[in-house]
Parts: C-alpha cells; sequence; structure tokens
C-alpha cells in the first residue's frame, strides 16, 4: 500500500514558477513509475509527466515539454514537478500517480492556479 500527498500547489502569476512535491508513505517506493496528471474544470484528466523507477528516464507532454521538469529522490520517497514559464491554460488540480505492473496509486491533487 501506497499513500501519496501533494503540496506545493497555489496561486502564480503568468511567467511564474511552482515547484510540487508530492510525497510517498509505504515501502517500496523506488519499484514504481511516478507520473503527474493534472484536471482543469470541465476537462478530462491529462496526462503531465512521468519518471521511471531505476534509470529517471522522463517523459512530457508536448504542452508542458521545456518548462516543465520531473525529478525524484528515493532515498526520501518523494517526486517533484517543477513548472517554469506557467501560462494561465497550466490551471488545473495536479495529482501524483505511482503505478507498478499490478498497482496504481493517487493522491488526493494540489490546486495550481496561474491569473493575474
Amino acid at each position: 500500500q501506497v499513500q501519496l500527498v501533494e503540496s506545493g500547489g497555489g496561486l502564480v502569476q503568468p511567467g511564474g514558477s511552482l515547484r510540487l512535491s508530492c510525497a510517498a508513505s509505504g515501502s517500496r517506493f523506488s519499484i514504481y513509475t511516478m507520473r503527474w496528471y493534472r484536471q482543469a474544470p470541465g476537462k478530462q484528466r491529462e496526462f503531465v509527466a512521468s519518471i521511471t523507477r531505476i534509470s529517471s528516464t522522463t517523459n512530457y507532454a508536448d504542452s508542458v515539454k521545456g518548462r516543465f521538469t520531473i525529478s525524484r529522490d528515493n532515498a526520501k520517497n518523494a517526486v517533484y514537478l517543477q513548472m517554469n514559464s506557467l501560462k494561465p491554460e497550466d490551471t488545473a488540480v495536479y495529482y501524483c500517480n505511482a503505478v507498478s505492473s499490478t498497482l496504481n496509486y493517487w493522491g488526493q491533487g494540489t490546486q495550481v492556479t496561474v491569473s493575474s
């Protein structure tokens, strides 16, 4: 069992930055591929970024490439999402996701609002 708790969301002006954190409790954090998703009002949840468990290979949605960076610290059971050059269209609830071949866990989400 893994519990995920996101933090770091808030209100930021366009062009600003935020760093989201996802703290994982439970064992064997390093076995999971970690992903960030987001869901804007009235829209479906969409993939943002992922990082694999060992090689830390990363993958990004086209809409955030070059602006967002995902990273993980297996020693701290944590994954991060550094978001730069934020745009109003990045406004959403951001969710942390831990996935293995047989398991799938979600956090409760953290709100990010980009507005002047």
